[in-house]
């Protein structure tokens, strides 16, 4: 009984010191696991070069239906914030917001008669992209205070499409959209783009740089300008005082001149729109790091 005794006393006992030691040596693993993670996050931080906080001025235009080709056709101003990492010499990461206009007409830039279309809309584009400079650069350099660049990324953006007198297009339903014309249903006003461009920059002072940026933005859409498909009604018809009650605004906006068809071909829907942000960046720079000793990096 004795013996037995001792089991059922001691027995607990070691279950429960085995448990601790189980329990101990997951928490030591796990702190030294998240150790590790800390000293790699360390580490990344004080590998981290600069970063620059300015703004963007300039000019935005569109090409679409109502400007297929020419650049800055009817430009707009624009401007907007950007925040730029700057990894070394060679690479950066450039988040930006940048906010303009676009603005099209059959009258300055379309190429197709008898259609008399317009369009403005204000874009609100949000860019991550990464730059590459061909040459060392360097905000504050005496050496590296000159370089060309390129960049590519990915873009979200937002707009509201009204005619030139200023009626929303949008909520016309130009092409058949508000009655389901062949299936069609209203399109989102927002949408994702391709930024991708080439640019110069400079060093003005030891934090302050400038740079010209000329971006492209190829888009999923093709309703910036609120036309893509065919017209959904008789114009003819509509124009005939005698068979038909005038025209309503909603027609007026789709078909201006009355002169076309149902299914005729109003724009083309294989061909997306573009729009084009133009230039000039202002930067200030932050040092995320300060450098102790020598660096294998000649920023000077």
């Amino acid at each position: 009984m004795l013996n037995i005794t001792k089991k059922m006393i001691f027995l607990p006992l070691k279950i429960n010191m085995i448990e601790k030691t189980i329990k101990y040596r997951f928490l030591y693993k796990t702190n030294k696991v998240i150790f590790l993670i800390f000293l790699m996050l360390s580490a990344t931080i004080t590998n981290a070069q600069t970063l620059e906080v300015g703004g963007f001025a300039g000019m935005s235009y569109y090409n679409g239906e109502l400007n297929p080709a020419i650049p800055y056709n009817q430009i707009q101003f624009a401007y907007g914030g950007l925040v730029r990492y700057n990894i070394d010499s060679r690479w950066a990461v450039k988040f930006s917001y940048y906010k303009g206009k676009l603005q099209g007409s059959d009258a300055t830039g379309g190429s197709v008669n008898n259609r008399d279309l317009d369009f403005k809309s204000k874009i609100n584009d949000f860019s991550l992209v990464a730059e590459f400079n061909f040459w060392e650069y360097f905000t504050g350099s005496k050496k590296s205070y000159f370089a060309p660049f390129i960049f590519g990324g990915i873009s979200y953006f937002t707009f509201k499409s009204t005619s030139i007198g200023g009626a929303d297009l949008h909520a016309a339903g130009t092409e058949g959209q508000n009655i389901g014309f062949e299936g069609r249903s209203p399109y989102n006003q927002y949408s994702f783009a391709i930024p991708f461009g080439f640019g110069f920059k400079y060093s003005v002072t030891d934090r302050l740089g400038v740079a010209i940026e000329w971006g492209m933005r190829k888009t999923f859409t093709d309703y910036i300008d609120d036309i893509s498909t065919t017209y959904y009604f008789d114009g003819p018809d509509a124009a005939n005082p005698i068979t038909h009650p005038p025209p309503t605004e909603e027609q007026l906006l789709s078909d201006p001149t009355l002169s076309h068809y149902p299914g005729e071909q109003r724009g083309d829907d294989k061909t997306n729109d573009w729009y084009n942000f133009t230039g000039v960046t202002v930067t200030y720079k932050f040092d995320l790091k300060r450098n102790k000793g020598c660096s294998n990096v000649n920023w000077k």
